[in-house]
């Protein structure tokens, strides 16, 4: 039977039922993902059972796949209300009773919305399983979408987007970047919602919203820790097994199509001192065959404190206090995006840099030593990220979400050891854009940038006070 086949087997299907031992490195320096079951229930609803008894702790993580795809239109942010109304009353606790439960018991409990999916992450004592999986099933069977919590999480999301505008935008400038580069696209609608965007939501959207979109059939869960998996596997059943499918189909998005030249995007915030830059364009999947050559050549480039872009704009220049780039991956391809900020009057300067960076990057490539070097770092980095039950549970929602078998994490040390000079050069000629194909957004003082937004290419200009992130279509 084939991995990908496991996750849509109807009934309880075990596919190994072996106590899972931690993460471990191999005498080669590579990670194991540790052994776990896998079952689906009738109604749909995949479960990832992984035993690991070195910590009387367990770990929960649920997907629910639609996410803010499934978001009305006009109406952004109605995924990302529903996620924060799950954790405000649920069965026949209040949201101060659902709180205390979880803080009585020592636990963790959050929700949040991406794209593609709705996740919800739990972490309790061993002791406390049967009241962890009750407070997730209530938060996802049963929530209350009381209408005073409904007022107060709208308001808050509103107020969080314009704080950020007033005082640091670059817990924005990803929100801008992606509305600029997948305008039309269901990439480019903001997940928390803009201003505008929640202003229209009403209750009666979240609560359809959860009828169309969340079921059993969606859920996904994956769960780490003290306990024994029969035992674990029979409680979830009854919690979930009986649950309703989504009355809607699981919604989906294409392939975006990349930036053909350059765009700008001003954004005016009159008075900043510094100006932000955000430039990117489509990027990779998932699932994209060299996505580990990317990230090789990613951590050389503006991965990691030592990256060329860090090393030219902030080490050598002083231009920054930092220039990163990265990857966002999705089911389709996402942004590969460089972001940084500089004193207004070095716009010209740090932008030019940044762009001339990009350029040498893709035309000299990186040699062995380099390489080496990437691959050393990424492989010291990664079994960090299955330390804990937490990160184990996770990775075990993202394999399942996206299709991928166990190998994705014991193949890794092996994939990344095989990214040579020539694997490097066709991921840049191919997932790195060419500096003369970008989506550009600049976040500053308009009066004060303009020519220099002026001299990367065609500009566009709204204001940060607008509340949207996309300008507004001319009357």
């Amino acid at each position: 039977m084939s991995w990908r086949m496991s996750w849509t087997q109807f009934a309880l299907l075990t596919v190994m039922v072996t106590v899972a031992c931690p993460a471990h490195a191999d005498s080669a320096g590579g990670v194991h993902l540790p052994a776990f079951e896998c079952a689906t229930l009738a109604n749909g609803t995949q479960l990832l059972l992984m035993e690991k008894h070195d910590t009387p702790l367990i770990s929960l993580s649920v997907a629910v796949r639609g996410g803010a795809l499934g978001d009305p239109a006009g109406k952004d942010g109605t995924a990302a209300l529903f996620a924060e109304l799950t954790q405000k009353g649920a069965g026949t606790r209040s949201a101060a009773q659902f709180a205390d439960a979880v803080e009585t018991a020592g636990g963790q409990l959050g929700a949040s919305a991406g794209d593609e999916s709705v996740g919800l992450k739990a972490s309790f004592m061993a002791r406390d399983a049967d009241l962890m999986i009750g407070l997730v099933a209530d938060a996802l069977l049963r929530p209350r979408f009381a209408p005073e919590e409904f007022a107060k999480v709208r308001t808050l999301a509103a107020q969080s987007i314009a704080a950020a505008k007033d005082s640091d935008p670059r817990a924005l400038i990803g929100e801008y970047g992606d509305a600029w580069l997948f305008h039309g696209h269901p990439y480019g609608r903001p997940v928390e919602g803009s201003e505008r965007t929640l202003a229209a939501i009403t209750l009666d959207d979240v609560k359809r919203y959860y009828a169309e979109h969340v079921g059993g059939d969606r859920l996904i869960i994956a769960v780490v820790g003290d306990f024994k998996a029969p035992e674990m596997r029979r409680k979830l059943e009854v919690a979930f097994g009986g649950w309703r499918k989504a009355a809607a189909p699981v919604p989906s998005a294409s392939a975006p199509v990349r930036v053909q030249g350059r765009r700008v995007l001003l954004v005016d915030k009159p008075g900043a001192t510094q100006a932000y830059f955000w430039l990117g364009n489509v990027g990779a999947n998932r699932t994209d065959p060299t996505r580990t050559a990317q990230s090789v050549v990613n951590t050389l480039f503006g991965g990691r404190f030592t990256s060329m872009l860090n090393t030219e704009l902030r080490i050598k220049s002083g231009l920054t206090y930092g220039a990163n780039s990265g990857f966002d991956r999705r089911t389709q391809p996402g942004s590969f995006s460089i972001s940084s900020y500089t004193r207004t009057e070095k716009t010209t300067e740090a932008i030019d840099l940044a762009l001339a960076t990009l350029d040498r990057a893709r035309s000299e490539g990186f040699d062995d030593q380099a390489l080496a070097s990437a691959r050393t770092y990424l492989l010291g980095q990664f079994p960090t990220t299955l330390e804990t039950n937490g990160h184990l549970a996770g990775r075990l929602i993202d394999l399942a979400f996206y299709g991928l078998g166990p190998e994705d994490v014991d193949q890794y040390a092996t994939r990344v050891r095989a990214v040579d000079a020539t694997a490097a050069r066709r991921v840049l000629a191919t997932a790195f854009p060419a500096s003369a194909d970008l989506a550009v957004v600049l976040i500053g003082d308009a009066a004060k940038i303009r020519d220099a937004a002026k001299r990367i290419g065609p500009v566009t200009e709204m204001k940060i006070t607008d509340p949207q992130f996309y300008p507004e279509a001319p009357k």
